[in-house]
């Protein structure tokens, strides 16, 4: 049994008639995987120190400012994006892994920054917000539709490769599970040319207003050739050196920009694993100035005891979805465990 929430559309591609589906278990099922998470991620910080469950490294913490464009159409000048204005925010860089390990290693990256400055009542539900998160990977997509896969194939992954493929076969068969594996590793294992370059993504919706949306930020032609200064090309194990150069160079912009949902079939809210195929409309730009990146301890030690949390937003930006969801528990109980502060 499922409760479901609805919007009534209008005549635009853009619709309101989104709509989430909440099966009758998850609030003990989200619990439970807070519960293993918290325990995965106190084994990992006995012996690495305070962390993340999961984005544990830290690659660099950076200040910027987003400049909300004017003219936006309807479904897009929404709570933050209501109005043209210039906001402060705070930048960190991670690897996505459990482990603070060498960039070598294949991995998701994440592209997270807080937005300072916001006023309104907060996603959360517990009083207004003067901040909102976005906390972007470089995948469009999720690799599993769902928690419960993701869940299960990270708990098995932390127990080690034998484990995760006999997890792999257990849930999708003798056949299925080395298929399911494969392409997992070249998802992680795509290749990556830096965060002044690359592409994040929400990869799962969020609400703006009465819409529905996913998010991406996109390298501007500046951000994605500036800052080497002639230096050669850096290793796979250089990502922070390379962002740090290019910003000792100059200044870097991206666009962010909005993708809106039109219907279930092509833009579901429940299945994080669908790429929606629907256009982005650009809503604002972020510009991380000039700075000499890693030498403000200040900021990145805010950064690493802060939080990055997609719910800590407007209720204009409630994200939306069975994966989002469950991120609004575990990552409470990730931040509890590490002894977060608040606000970033």
């Amino acid at each position: 049994m499922s409760t479901t929430t609805a919007r009534a559309a209008p005549a635009s591609d853009a619709s309101t008639a989104w709509k989430e589906t909440l099966a009758a278990d998850e609030e003990a099922r989200f619990a439970e995987y807070g519960r293993r998470f918290a325990e995965l991620q106190q084994t990992r910080s006995a012996r690495q120190g305070a962390g993340r469950a999961l984005h544990r490294k830290q690659l660099l913490a950076l200040r910027g400012r987003l400049e909300v464009l004017g003219g936006l159409p309807e479904f897009a000048a929404q709570g933050l994006f209501a109005r043209p204005r210039s906001y402060e925010v705070q930048v960190r860089l991670s690897n996505g892994g459990m482990d603070a390990v060498s960039d070598r290693r294949p991995d998701i990256r994440g592209f997270a920054f807080a937005v300072k400055g916001v006023s309104g009542p907060g996603a959360l539900g517990n009083g207004p917000t003067d901040t909102q998160c976005f906390a972007l990977i470089n995948s469009s997509k999720f690799a599993f539709p769902k928690s419960d896969e993701f869940v299960e194939f990270v708990l098995a992954a932390a127990q080690g490769q034998g484990a995760l493929l006999r997890h792999l076969v257990r849930r999708y068969g003798l056949l299925g599970g080395p298929k399911v594996l494969v392409q997992l590793l070249k998802s992680i294992g795509r290749p990556f040319s830096g965060f002044p370059s690359e592409t994040f993504h929400s990869a799962a919706p969020i609400a703006c207003g009465p819409y529905a949306v996913r998010v991406r930020l996109v390298p501007e032609a500046d951000a994605a050739t500036s800052g080497d200064g002639g230096a050669p090309a850096p290793g796979p194990q250089m990502w922070r050196e390379q962002m740090s150069a290019a910003l000792q160079a100059g200044p870097l912009h991206y666009r962010l920009e909005l993708q809106p949902f039109v219907d279930e079939r092509r833009t579901p809210i429940e299945d994080a694993s669908v790429d929606w195929p629907t256009p982005y409309t650009a809503v604002a730009r972020l510009t991380l100035p000039q700075q000499s990146a890693g030498i403000d301890a200040a900021l990145q030690a805010s950064a690493e005891s802060g939080v990055f949390d997609p719910w800590v937003a407007l209720a204009a930006h409630r994200p939306l979805g069975d994966v989002m969801r469950a991120r609004k528990v575990v990552y409470f109980v990730s931040q509890q465990g590490r002894g977060a502060t608040t606000g970033g």
